[in-house]
């Protein structure tokens, strides 16, 4: 007699399904341990300290930014805009060790744009002593960028040429000049002829790059570095600053230059709470009042309403 299967009874088709549903989820499980076990090694490795005690993550990191500056501009460039970039952390970096902050190494940023690099970042961990010690983390890193921005600018204008405006400048992207720029290019360059322009060295592009960057970090908002200054002068007040400030830049990306609305928005997103230090009743000393006010004064020289001219 022949025999055929012509169906499964309930039972045996869900204890089935159960067995094949259980062989799926351990290979899931499976899979997931591997990746998370792969991924903590990995993690393991870069977090391990190297070099005079710094994370891999962050020298593989430096490498990269200068591979992408260097892809983007060339070795001058490369060389000097890292060099700011590293001078701006590192004012951060020691001033938070001064005041018993924790904080990390400088993350460099590596993106093959036109600048090869969305700048530097570290990141403070533990709490804030007092108004003094937020004021001094907040503007030793602009004073520190802008200690060798200033240098490098001259020593690039210097090396850049004058040259006729070509009949086809598709090839060439305008920069607009903070009064601060402006100001070294007459003094190293002279007045340009109707018909010539300026064409930068790449190391003058750096420095140029260092007083966009120096202002980006200046402006008086949030928890950027113009934003801890103004907090440290002016305590809860400071928020009607921000608002202010905020306000202010959105008006600039619509009717002057489009490209600020990314970074506007951004900064609108980031909010305008300003974390209080431990200490937030003493107040600044004279000497850091005027170092305050100065600092703003930099922010206008080094701010650009129309950075780049298509």
């Amino acid at each position: 007699m022949c025999k055929v299967k012509i169906g499964l009874s309930l039972s045996q088709i869900i204890i089935e399904n159960i067995l094949n549903f259980s062989l799926i989820m351990d290979e899931k499980v499976s899979s997931k341990s591997t990746l998370k076990a792969t991924w903590g090694v990995i993690r393991k490795f870069l977090s391990t300290p190297s070099f005079f005690d710094i994370p891999r993550i962050n020298i593989l990191l430096f490498i990269a930014t200068f591979f992408t500056t260097y892809i983007m501009n060339g070795p001058g460039y490369a060389i000097c805009i890292m060099i700011i970039l590293f001078a701006h952390e590192m004012g951060h970096f020691i001033m938070c060790r001064k005041y018993h902050v924790d904080a990390t190494w400088p993350y460099f940023l590596p993106f093959p744009s036109f600048f090869g690099t969305l700048g530097a970042v570290i990141k403070m961990k533990g709490h804030i002593p007092s108004k003094r010690a937020l004021f001094d983390i907040g503007v030793a890193g602009p004073i520190g960028g802008l200690i060798f921005a200033i240098p490098i600018t001259l020593i690039g204008l210097h090396f850049s040429e004058v040259q006729p405006i070509p009949k086809d400048a598709s090839s060439y992207l305008g920069l607009g000049e903070p009064i601060l720029f402006s100001f070294f290019t007459k003094m190293m360059v002279g007045e340009v002829s109707e018909g010539f322009d300026i064409i930068l060295n790449p190391i003058a592009f750096a420095g140029w790059a260092g007083f966009f960057v120096t202002a980006l970090n200046l402006m008086p908002i949030g928890q950027l570095d113009g934003g801890h200054v103004i907090y440290a002068l002016l305590g809860k007040r400071s928020t009607i600053v921000y608002r202010v400030g905020i306000g202010i830049f959105f008006l600039f990306a619509v009717f002057v230059f489009k490209g600020w609305i990314l970074i506007a928005v951004l900064l609108l997103l980031f909010g305008f709470k300003h974390p209080p230090p431990a200490d937030a009743f003493t107040p600044l000393d004279f000497k850091r009042k005027c170092i305050g006010v100065i600092m703003l004064v930099v922010f206008i020289l080094c701010f650009t309403p129309i950075p780049f001219k298509i």
